[in-house]
């Protein structure tokens, strides 16, 4: 078992644990769940699937990554072929908060990317933001999505979206998960051809711009993305957000390479390294900025006061 899933596994109903633990120990698991298992899962758990799909949110909120927020949010993408996908929240420090990727979105991406052709429902823990609702608006299944809550009737997404603007509006006919291909023709090495590929069944009805991406793992695995557009713009999803979402949920994360530090007691003292600027708080940079302005101002007045005083001793030569 993954060690993220501990302290989560360690919360859910005996009955669910015991149904559950040979799938989360087998370490081919990828935070997908099949038609056979799922089944599986409600006979032994005697639960449906809304219930079992609940049940299981704590499982998805642990594949989160909230470095910012330190809120987890874990979604499950119910598809009509029978699979469940997991989501959850992903947050990268020292970037833009718009780079976020929502767990719904998280999701709904995973299914896509495993080839889900279209979803019943989604299951989130917390209520779906507005960014959320209008990137759920661009899928296939339209307003007739249900979203499941915990504490709360199952409805769909015209309940928490109404008077929606969508595809539909703009007469899109080819919606997000419907089967595409662009013709674009692989070419290149094997991490080109998965990029292109990706590329191929991307979702741009808007701006045309097709694009995908291709990863490697410190592993060797590939990992690929593609963008998902929308009619409202900001909710798409970039594909290297799609790529590392995936990769993160299927407990594969993208290693970056980490430049190796020489010891500092190794470094010759003519060698070493400047000292990094200091970075002053906000209000001593003020009251720096105050200390100039008000010496710039002093140095003014003096200067205007020695102009004055050189006149005036002029002045005073000239009449006598």
């Amino acid at each position: 078992m993954h060690p993220r899933f501990l302290s989560a596994f360690g919360a859910l109903p005996d009955s669910l644990k015991a149904a559950f633990h040979p799938v989360l120990d087998d370490a081919q698991f990828q935070a997908v769940l099949t038609p056979e298992q799922v089944a599986s899962l409600m006979q032994q758990t005697q639960l449906d699937a809304d219930k079992l799909a609940l049940a299981l949110l704590p499982l998805a909120a642990a594949c989160a990554v909230a470095p910012v927020s330190r809120f987890n949010v874990g979604a499950v993408a119910r598809g009509v072929s029978g699979h469940w996908y997991f989501g959850a929240n992903m947050e990268f420090f020292g970037v833009a908060l718009q780079q976020t990727v929502h767990a719904e979105q998280s999701a709904i991406a995973h299914a896509w990317l495993r080839g889900e052709r279209r979803l019943e429902a989604v299951t989130v823990n917390y209520t779906p933001c507005g960014h959320c609702r209008q990137f759920m608006n661009e899928l296939n299944s339209g307003t007739d999505l249900r979203i499941s809550l915990p504490g709360r009737r199952v409805s769909t997404l015209a309940d928490y979206l109404p008077d929606a603007f969508g595809p539909r509006d703009l007469n899109i006919e080819t919606l997000l998960l419907d089967q595409v291909d662009h013709g674009y023709q692989a070419q290149g090495d094997a991490l080109a051809q998965a990029a292109i590929a990706a590329a191929n069944e991307s979702h741009a009805p808007y701006s045309g711009a097709h694009s995908g991406i291709a990863l490697r793992t410190a592993s060797g695995a590939l990992v690929t993305g593609r963008y998902a557009e929308n009619a409202a713009f900001n909710p798409s999803l970039p594909p290297l957000q799609a790529a590392v979402s995936c990769s993160i949920c299927r407990a594969k994360p993208v290693k970056t390479s980490r430049r190796r530090r020489w010891p500092r007691w190794k470094t010759p003292r003519w060698r070493s390294l400047p000292r990094p600027k200091r970075r002053w708080p906000r209000w001593a940079a003020i009251s720096r900025r105050a200390s100039r302005c008000a010496k710039t101002e002093a140095r003014h007045a003096f200067q205007h006061l020695r102009y004055l005083l050189f006149t005036k001793a002029v002045h005073r030569r000239e009449i006598s």
